[in-house]
């Protein structure tokens, strides 16, 4: 079997494993005399090829020593650290709860239609729907002309203080010159 190590390196090896030594003094001890850089483990890969290392070398075999109880470690407790915000960070303002604007709604009492159930001239107002699984219905009372909702319900959705954006009836246009 080839190898690298040299025989008075395995002849060292022979002698300090007969004196009792573990494989890292045997490896540390040879490197300092012969100037190399075995490995414990080198030592332990050469023994083992030469049949040195096994059953009779009882420090290699754990099983006739019995086993120790794991000793618990205490836990290390670290002082709690104080905590501070980066520079980086900007502060989230703190508001003052807003007060909640008065709704405006209809004195209407809605007819609750399905949308499969609604004419074409009925309102499309909705209603529910706001809930996990809750239908939703429309108003279904006549809507207003040109628009899809009633009248209380056109007012309703409409901005007060914006004038109407189309006219309420239909117009009629005149040619007055051709060109």
């Amino acid at each position: 079997m080839q190898s690298n190590w040299e025989a008075e390196h395995t002849q060292a090896l022979r002698e300090y494993l007969a004196k009792g030594l573990s494989y890292s003094e045997i490896a540390d001890t040879i490197n300092a005399r012969f100037n190399t850089a075995y490995s414990r483990n080198a030592a332990i890969g050469r023994a083992k090829r030469l049949g040195l290392a096994g059953p009779e070398r009882p420090a290699d075999n754990l099983l006739h020593f019995p086993k120790r109880a794991p000793k618990a470690k205490k836990p290390r407790l670290h002082p709690p650290r104080e905590r501070h915000v980066p520079e980086f960070m900007p502060r989230i303002p703190v508001f003052d709860p807003a007060e909640m604007p008065k709704l405006r709604c209809v004195e209407i009492v809605p007819r609750h239609l399905a949308l499969v159930d609604l004419e074409p001239g009925d309102c499309r107002y909705p209603y529910g729907g706001d809930e996990e699984g809750e239908a939703i219905t429309f108003c279904g009372h006549p809507r207003r002309e040109g628009f899809s909702y009633c009248t209380p319900h056109f007012e309703l959705t409409r901005n007060p203080d914006i004038a109407l954006e189309r006219p309420a009836g239909t117009v009629v246009l005149r040619l007055v010159e051709v060109a």
